[in-house]
């Protein structure tokens, strides 16, 4: 059957409780609530393969390590399997002394008693029984009217008091009780309020201790559940907040729930459970983390919870799940990536000047405080942009590229994620920018390489320097001309390169160059180094280039400190300050700075020769 044009045919809306005094829109969370993780028992029982005893035993030690104090472990009465958990854990001693286990029996004699032979000898235990109490509930599945219903709750509830007394004596257990009106959204409220009361009597009547150690306990726990989804969270926040100002008492329900008078969350790990779940309470933990409260569950290894919950519920979590998903920290959008890379830049700025606060874009915490690393924030495909592609060289690189040499490179990139339709990790980015510009060892070699070089100062015909790349013949000073570069970025102007900052005397320069796979000596004079060069490649080689930018910065710090040179290269045809025509990227990196430079012009002078033939070498 189509969905009806008027659905109002078929359903009905729910009809809110008038409250015009509401006071909770105006609050906000300053502590944690009490959590209780019901994964256990109402997540197991909704899955389609159960757990079994020693899969829930593997989740019940990972919810104490998380630092949960109360924890339902099953509905004992229903099967031998969760009747046995629950003496298992007593038997090996798997309750820590500060921990409260909970079982939920339905309001039924026979299945309260079963439940009590359950728990016999555990130290701290929350018995938790309930019946439905809505009109649909009430009327079409129990047959029973409003005076019925309450005193099916007070005459069980007698029942557990009963019994509670007894064991505290004869096993040595502390109890304490929690009642649901189950199907409370769907319940009357002054109804609800009603049957609450009733309950609370009847708990509070008891002349015996429900404690091992005699004292007298008058905390009754109110659960007000919203079983089935039926109306908006204000509006069932509307009939906590109505609930608590009748009882003066414990409730149970989720972050408006709190808002509204409760203290206390029963959810899962991940939110599974029956339907459309239970709340989750790493998202609600996490929440009050964001915002600066200490939620007392420890998420720091959010990874090995995933393993835990997936390998033990047969359940897979959403990528987009909060907090928890392989993609909630991620960003694809190139825009998103920018502002995440500026977020992270100027949040190290701030900490170095002594503010520690979190405030990043798109991040509302810091993913390395649930175990994620930062190569999970940004990811790439065809709709990435520079920014985030550029985010991804510096962190995995150490390589802070110049604004327009990013232009270039996420051109690169974005021709290869479109070509396969994929997505570009970490990896193919780092392998297409060392391949592209012949970084990082002789598996990226270009067409040119660079072997060795001598400068003389013609004046003296004195060598200034004789350096095989990587290996500086005078380590202390590159190291002192490196490190005066503090890790800023220096730029040159169109016409000016690294030799316009160096003496003026006239320098000569030798290289070995390796071209096509043979060794070629090649020599020119020029300023300085880097204008050397270019006039020995222009003269015995015949590739004429000229530097359009130049940028440096440092790379690591202390005696590991090295250079890390950009540059643009252009051919005589294209004007120097017209930088919409591109020129040709090149990056070398080197604990000697002349060397660096000279790299990077080979890195450069190889994407401008790609294939074409060097005429001079073939004349020879």
């Amino acid at each position: 059957m189509p969905m009806l044009a008027d659905p109002s045919q078929r359903y009905l809306p729910f009809n809110p409780v008038p409250f015009p005094n509401r006071t909770w829109p105006d609050k906000v969370h300053k502590k944690a609530p009490i959590w209780l993780s019901t994964d256990l028992r109402d997540g197991n029982q909704s899955l389609a393969n159960p757990m079994t005893n020693q899969q829930k035993t593997r989740f019940f030690r990972h919810l104490v390590q998380i630092g949960f104090k109360e924890i339902e472990v099953s509905y004992p009465a229903a099967s031998d399997t969760d009747f046995n958990f629950c003496q298992d854990l007593q038997k090996n001693g798997e309750v820590p002394d500060d921990v409260w286990i909970q079982v939920l029996t339905p309001a039924r004699a026979d299945l309260i008693k079963r439940t009590f032979e359950a728990v016999a000898g555990l130290k701290h235990v929350i018995i938790h029984m309930y019946n439905a109490t809505s009109c649909l509930f009430r009327e079409v599945v129990f047959n029973n009217d409003r005076e019925e219903t309450v005193k099916l709750a007070s005459d069980h509830t007698r029942l557990v008091r009963e019994l509670a007394e007894q064991y505290a004596v004869s096993h040595g257990t502390s109890f304490r009780f929690e009642y649901s009106p189950e199907t409370f959204s769907q319940t009357e409220t002054e109804y609800a309020v009603e049957v609450c009361e009733a309950v609370k009597k009847v708990w509070l009547a008891g002349e015996k201790s429900v404690w091992a150690d005699g004292r007298k306990e008058e905390r009754i726990i109110f659960n007000l559940p919203a079983t089935v989804e039926v109306a908006t969270p204000n509006c069932f926040a509307d009939q906590v907040s109505l609930t608590a100002l009748e009882l003066a008492d414990i409730k149970a329900a989720a972050e408006l729930g709190v808002l509204a008078g409760a203290d206390r969350i029963e959810g899962t790990v991940l939110g599974n459970g029956e339907r459309t779940g239970n709340v989750d309470l790493v998202t609600l933990g996490l929440n009050c983390y964001s915002q600066g409260i200490p939620p007392h569950l420890d998420f720091s290894d959010m990874f090995s919870i995933i393993d835990t919950v997936t390998e033990c519920t047969g359940l897979p979590v959403h990528p987009r799940h909060p907090y928890a998903g392989e993609l909630v920290f991620t960003a694809f959008s190139g825009s998103h990536q920018d502002a995440i890379k500026k977020g992270f830049e100027a949040q190290i700025s701030r900490e170095k000047a002594g503010d520690k606060h979190w405030s990043l874009p798109y991040l509302p915490i810091d993913p390395a405080d649930v175990g994620c690393t930062y190569e999970a924030v940004i990811r790439v495909n065809s709709q990435s942009g520079k920014g985030g592609i550029a985010y991804i060289v510096k962190s995995a690189l150490a390589l802070d590229l110049p604004r327009r040499m990013q232009i270039s490179f996420y051109k690169v990139v974005q021709d290869q994620s479109e070509t396969t339709g994929k997505e570009m990790t970490s990896k193919d980015i780092t392998t297409a920018f060392r391949q592209t510009y012949h970084l990082g060892g002789s598996i990226y070699d270009g067409r040119l390489v660079l072997k060795s070089f001598v400068t003389v100062d013609i004046r003296s015909a004195t060598p200034s320097a004789i350096v095989t790349p990587s290996l500086s013949p005078d380590r202390s000073r590159s190291h002192s001309r490196v490190a005066s570069l503090t890790g800023a970025i220096v730029e040159a102007s169109p016409d000016r390169s690294l030799d316009a900052n160096l003496p003026s005397a006239s320098k000569r320069l030798t290289a070995k160059i390796l071209v096509d796979g043979k060794v070629h000596e090649i020599a020119g004079e020029g300023n300085g180094p880097l204008s050397s060069f270019l006039d020995a490649l222009q003269g015995d080689l015949g590739i004429t280039l000229s530097v359009r930018e130049y940028t440096e910065h440092a790379v690591g710090a202390g005696s590991d400190v090295k250079a890390a040179t950009y540059v643009e290269l252009i051919p005589p045809n294209v004007d120097a300050k017209d930088k919409t025509k591109g020129g040709y990227w090149g990056v070398g990196v080197d604990a000697d700075i002349t060397a660096s430079g000279l790299k990077a012009i080979i890195s450069a002078a190889n994407g401008y020769l790609g294939q074409s033939i060097i005429e001079s070498l073939e004349n020879a």
